[in-house]
């Protein structure tokens, strides 16, 4: 089967397509033909080892993924497709099923083909959806979920999301709306009418205004994209409010030690814990109509490298699509 794949750290040119072995589905698994997967910013950021957040983020990254070179070859954590086999023991789906899911950081979904337990984080796919639209769901949909949950969301809270148009900040933004919230969103001006058709109360342009100057205060402030800091962000804060982190190794040691003075904490916990039931709700949320993936651009699997350069960038809209085996 084709496969991208990376033997060694570094630019987006480390990429490569090749020929590798298609796998098997053990007992309890599914084998699936991936037709889309999202280039992410964990792909990125796992591809170059970290190196922009450090050297001693950097050396970190490498423990995890392989010291000299990547432990897996093959990234992408999103997949949509069609499930071709099944192992002896998979009961819950069938040959031809259409699903949607995440392996996390078991990468492995730049191929046509993977194996996923039928226990893991996948699900079938919502009527309607398209593959493009089913890979767009899990990065943002998830870690979202995951930093609003860890946050404890309460109806009537107010919620700034710094970074909303990004793949977790549009997730964000309707998840917080459909907790009952009163949202904010951060973004550039071409967004703005964007927060506005996923349910932001209100859109302020990063352009043009600093929130941390407007005098509003709010329960909780999540960064989706790693570039704004607690310390700027205090002052923003209610009395007892959070700070939702989404990256960086100083928010890991501010959310030990904020707890324990004052009464303005910094919440970020890794690795998320994302599971079966969350890819359940989702997808519920997709039905009802109250969810849906933004998409920026899709690339076909030959241009693996472009489409890794522009999520580099850090300009993209939602999610930037990988089309593996057809539309």
């Amino acid at each position: 089967m084709k496969a991208v794949v990376y033997d060694r750290y570094g630019p987006p040119d480390v990429l490569r397509l090749t020929e590798v072995e298609r796998p098997a589905p053990k007992e309890d698994e599914i084998l699936v033909k991936i037709h889309a997967t999202a280039v992410t910013r964990a792909d990125v950021e796992t591809r170059a080892a970290n190196r922009r957040s450090g050297p001693l983020v950097s050396a970190l990254s490498r423990l995890v993924s392989g010291v000299r070179r990547p432990r897996q070859p093959i990234l992408g954590s999103e997949f949509a497709g069609e499930v071709e086999a099944v192992g002896a023991a998979v009961n819950e789906f069938a040959v031809g099923d259409q699903v949607f899911g995440s392996t996390g950081f078991r990468f492995g979904a730049y191929a046509e083909y993977i194996c996923v337990r039928q226990s893991s984080r996948v699900a079938h796919m919502a009527k309607g959806m398209s593959f493009e639209e089913g890979a767009a769901i899990c990065d943002g949909g998830l870690n979202a979920l995951w930093c609003l949950r860890q946050a404890d969301i309460q109806k009537g809270q107010r919620y700034l999301i710094y970074g909303a148009s990004g793949a977790i900040g549009t997730a964000a933004v309707q998840l917080a709306k459909h907790f009952g919230t009163d949202v904010t969103a951060v973004c550039s001006t071409k967004n703005l009418d964007l927060m506005g058709s996923l349910g932001a109360d209100r859109a302020i342009d990063y352009t043009k205004e600093d929130f941390t100057r407007n005098g509003e205060r709010y329960d909780v402030i999540l960064d989706a994209v790693g570039k704004h800091s607690f310390k700027r962000c205090k002052e923003s804060l209610k009395a007892g409010g959070k700070y939702l982190a989404t990256d960086g190794l100083k928010n890991l040691l501010l959310a030990i030690w904020t707890p324990r003075f004052g009464d303005k904490k910094v919440i970020f916990s890794i690795p998320p814990r994302y599971t079966k039931q969350d890819v359940f709700f989702l997808k519920e949320l997709i039905e009802s109509g109250r969810f849906r993936a933004v998409i920026d651009r899709s690339y076909p699997m030959e241009e693996v490298i472009e489409a890794s350069r522009y999520v580099e960038t850090e300009q993209k809209t939602g999610n930037v699509i990988l089309q593996i085996t057809g539309r």
